[in-house]
């Protein structure tokens, strides 16, 4: 599959602070743990219970964080981490926050803007915190959703995640093989806040997609889904069905159902 040489953000991302963000919403997860029982299932993960999806959480927090550490500049060939996981689940969310203490002194000792091998569009270490955030703020949404609760997602953050999922999802083949099914004669979808006026249009062609340049998504669109950035982020991500009610849709419908069919990882 191959993608266009100009992909990228349609909308100019907010400022986030990545490493910091990584912390906090590792707390957030961490609270919504409290006095939950790790066995219970999550829905958004199928087969998955809150224990594994902390497992998941902390394990890709430090093996990210040996990434950071050892300056990857080749495609890793083992996941293989000392994951220091405790014998019993109830030490999970201890050690969950504990993963995060183990990320942010990967962040301290690692230059932002080191080079480095990544699997998505920006080569430099500031991809993995960036990559961590998402995995952490999704998780987390997980968790929450499994409890009942509904997700509260900071708006910039949201934004910031659109575009990281949009920007990098060319490159996901390797571990989500149905992205490669996302192609189609000059097709386009446009993705537009109802909180804000940012906005991405997405181009499938018959070699691939890839977003369009700044400013094109105000142009028209072969179908269009509007939400509130977090809506958004969620749907994106495969967590929110793009005919829920809080989001609303226009254009051709085949072509969402197939972008949505093979887009989540």
């Amino acid at each position: 599959m191959t993608m266009s040489e100009d992909t990228h953000p349609a909308s100019p991302a907010p400022r986030v602070d990545h490493r910091a963000a990584v912390a906090e919403e590792t707390a957030r997860f961490v609270a919504t743990l409290s006095d939950a029982d790790l066995t219970t299932a999550v829905p958004s993960c199928p087969g998955w219970t809150l224990a594994d999806l902390v497992k998941h959480t902390g394990s890709v927090q430090r093996w990210f964080s040996v990434l950071l550490r050892s300056r990857v500049q080749e495609p890793p060939r083992t996941r293989e981490v000392d994951l220091r996981l405790p014998e019993r689940e109830d030490g999970y969310p201890d050690w969950l926050a504990e993963s995060a203490t183990v990320a942010a002194e990967a962040f301290a000792a690692t230059d932002p803007d080191l080079p480095m091998w990544a699997w998505g569009v920006d080569q430099h270490a500031r991809f993995w915190a960036r990559r961590m955030l998402f995995e952490t703020l999704l998780h987390r949404a997980d968790a929450e959703l499994a409890l009942g609760l509904r997700p509260a997602i900071d708006r910039s953050l949201a934004v910031d995640g659109i575009d990281e999922f949009l920007v990098n999802l060319p490159f996901a083949t390797p571990f989500a093989p149905n992205v490669a099914e996302l192609r189609g004669p000059d097709r386009t979808i446009r993705f537009r806040t109802t909180d804000g006026d940012d906005a991405w249009l997405v181009r499938l062609r018959p070699d691939g997609f890839g977003l369009d340049a700044p400013g094109a998504a105000a142009d028209t669109a072969d179908a269009t889904v509007r939400g509130t950035a977090a809506d958004l982020l969620l749907l994106v991500y495969g967590r929110l069905p793009h005919r829920a009610q809080t989001l609303t849709h226009e254009g051709d419908e085949d072509l969402l159902t197939h972008w949505f069919a093979h887009s989540a990882f």
